[in-house]
C-alpha cells in the first residue's frame, strides 16, 4: 500500500480534489466554491489524503463554536474499500477535537448505507431527516450527530 498522508488544504489542491470531487458527487461542488471555502470562510477547515503525494481524498468541515459539521467527505473510487474513509475521518474528529469542538454533525444520503455504517463506527447516530435535501433526484438526507467529549 502507498504511503498515506493527510494534511492540509491550500489552493494549489483545489485541481486535484475537483477530480475527487467530480469522480464522487452527481452534483458537484465547483472550484470557485472551493476557492471561496479556503480563502473567505473563516469557520471552514479542509484536509486532503494523499498516496504517494498523489490527493485520493478530501474532508472538509466548519467549526462554529465548538459544533463542527462536515461539508463533504470523498475517496476516489479506486482506492475505496481500503478503510482510507474511516482513516480520514478518524483524523477529522482528531481535528475537530484540537480545534475546540464537541459536537459533529452531517448530513448523509438515505441511500448511502455504506457510510452510515461508516459514521455508526464513530458514535454517530441518525438524528432527523432533511426532506428532499439533494438537489439532482431530491433524495432524502439523514442528519447524523455525536458528541464528542
Amino acid at each position: 500500500m502507498a504511503e498515506i498522508v493527510i494534511r492540509k488544504m491550500h489552493i494549489i489542491d483545489v485541481d486535484a480534489v475537483m477530480e475527487v470531487e467530480n469522480a464522487t458527487f452527481s452534483t458537484p461542488w465547483t472550484t470557485d466554491i472551493f476557492y471561496q471555502e479556503l480563502v473567505d470562510n473563516d469557520y471552514a477547515h479542509y484536509f486532503v489524503m494523499e498516496a504517494d503525494k498523489k490527493i485520493i481524498g478530501y474532508v472538509g468541515l466548519w467549526l462554529v463554536i465548538d459544533d463542527a459539521q462536515i461539508t463533504n467527505i470523498a475517496i476516489m473510487p479506486g482506492y475505496r474499500g481500503n478503510k482510507l474513509g474511516e482513516k480520514l475521518f478518524e483524523f477529522t474528529i482528531q481535528q475537530i477535537l484540537l480545534l475546540g469542538g464537541t459536537r459533529l454533525s452531517l448530513e448523509v444520503r438515505k441511500s448511502n448505507t455504506i457510510a452510515q455504517r461508516m459514521y455508526r463506527k464513530f458514535g454517530l447516530v441518525p438524528g432527523g431527516i432533511r426532506k428532499n435535501y439533494y438537489t439532482d433526484n431530491q433524495e432524502d438526507a439523514i442528519v447524523m450527530w455525536v458528541n464528542l467529549l
